[in-house]
């Protein structure tokens, strides 16, 4: 039996490396959107909360790259270069890989340019932060299409939790935003005395 968990062992770490990416994924993009939202923004945000939020980020892509090395290292399934990074090429699950490899490319994408934030422009990063989103659906997808833990309850539960989450956290950020797009853009009624200027 030792034998066998041995012949296991970089299965074991790949799927389970690969749970927890999927959970780091959606703890820093829950963390994001709250850190994000008015409400949160009117009171302040303490530094080791943004800090919080680009440590959860980093460590995802450290889970991610520990999970494709498992998956390399497997003699259960072959993983090459090109089965790992090219999207359609793998003959295993190859649209469960495909969503995995997407997903892979927008956490790298979003990590490196936030690494970036000070030497590029704010619209850019911002552009591709918002990808964010587009991570969570695919990595989620890949979770449960290629994930033989999918049919684990506890797992499906947290999926559940975490989706009703990230859509609420979603919808609140959108909302807020035409909120004080709409007041931004509202004209200001002219008061009487408007015109003068303040000395004091």
């Amino acid at each position: 039996s030792m034998i066998a968990v041995t012949d296991k062992l970089a299965w074991y770490i790949a799927r389970s490396r690969g749970i927890v990416a999927w959970a780091t994924v959606t703890a820093s993009i829950l963390w994001g959107l709250t850190l994000s939202s008015r409400l949160v923004r009117k009171r302040g945000v303490p530094a080791w909360l943004l800090d919080l939020h680009r440590y959860l980020g980093t460590l995802s892509l450290v889970f991610v790259l520990v999970h494709l090395g498992a998956l390399w290292a497997d003699n259960f399934v072959y993983f090459g270069w090109r089965e790992l990074l090219i999207p359609m090429d793998s003959p295993w699950k190859t649209g469960a890989v495909a969503w995995g490899i997407v997903a892979f490319y927008f956490l790298a994408a979003i990590q490196v340019t936030s690494w970036l934030m000070r030497h590029i422009k704010r619209k850019i990063w911002h552009a591709i932060h918002l990808s964010s989103i587009g991570l969570w659906i695919t990595a989620t997808v890949h979770t449960f299409l290629a994930g033989q833990d999918r049919h684990n309850t506890l797992l499906q539960w947290f999926v559940i939790g975490s989706t009703v989450l990230v859509l609420q956290l979603t919808l609140f950020r959108v909302v807020t935003l035409r909120s004080a797009h709409k007041w931004a853009l509202r004209p200001e009624t002219p008061t009487k005395g408007s015109d003068r200027v303040s000395t004091g």
